[in-house]
């Protein structure tokens, strides 16, 4: 689907109708690093996972875009999905972005998986401590071998001019304000080992949204929530189900 001149890869799936369930990947990322959280869902959710802008099969944008138009592309996509008050997971970038929509926008809950929202000085650092990570999580094996193959890959250096635009806009972006606006019941899970993100960082974070807790860890990564993937669904099951579809149409 076309928004703003920009082709946004995107797939849905679960139930045909009810409550909305949003998951955004981190950087340099596609959407099935989020599938393996959205695939125990579906019979609670419509599901919709997305490839933002510039990854996966979505199409780079022609200029570069900050989270603010990150935020308001993923309304826009929203609207032709007619997607409605979503409940929104989003992982590091992905969780950038949805910081941002949600002080913007109305969705149900928030969930934030290891998600940075000011600026941290590590661009060119960020992405080496990342993914040298992955490789070492069983789950991401059974990806897709597109997702399998780029985890490990340099980011910034292997960026075009504009994704490295994009990347030094997001890390720039101090999102205090639009953190402090959301209001929502908000979930966060963090990992106690997490290099590019600290639990300093998610304490922080922690205390800016009103209606919000942190789960952290013990000795997990950036990637907590695939390392231990059968706690973080239980945790997930239980804050959000209050929230089940009472569509029983599948």
């Amino acid at each position: 689907m076309n928004i703003d001149n920009i082709y946004i890869n995107y797939y849905q799936y679960g139930k045909k109708r009810g409550t909305d369930l949003v998951l955004l990947h981190g950087w340099g990322q596609n959407m099935q690093m989020m599938m393996p959280i959205s695939n125990s869902f579906t019979n609670m959710f419509r599901i919709t996972v997305v490839d933002l802008p510039g990854f996966g099969g979505s199409a780079e944008p022609k200029k570069a875009l900050t989270i603010e138009d990150y935020a308001d592309i993923l309304n826009k996509l929203f609207i032709k999905l007619r997607i409605k008050n979503p409940i929104l997971i989003g992982h590091s970038f992905g969780g950038r972005v949805s910081i941002v929509y949600a002080g913007k926008y109305k969705i149900k809950k928030l969930i934030l998986l290891s998600s940075p929202f000011k600026n941290t000085n590590k661009s060119n650092d960020f992405k080496t401590k990342v993914l040298k990570f992955l490789k070492k999580i069983p789950i991401v094996n059974k990806l897709e071998p597109w997702a399998k193959n780029r985890f490990g890959s340099s980011d910034y250096r292997n960026a075009s001019p504009i994704m490295k635009e994009v990347l030094v806009n997001a890390i720039n972006n101090d999102l205090t304000d639009y953190a402090k606006k959301i209001s929502v019941p908000t979930l966060l899970i963090w990992g106690e080992c997490d290099t590019a993100v600290s639990t300093e960082e998610a304490r922080e974070l922690n205390g800016l949204i009103k209606d919000s807790g942190l789960i952290i860890y013990p000795g997990k990564s950036h990637y907590a929530y695939l390392e231990d993937l059968n706690k973080t669904i239980s945790i997930l099951d239980n804050f959000l189900s209050n929230e089940r579809s009472n569509d029983n149409e599948d």
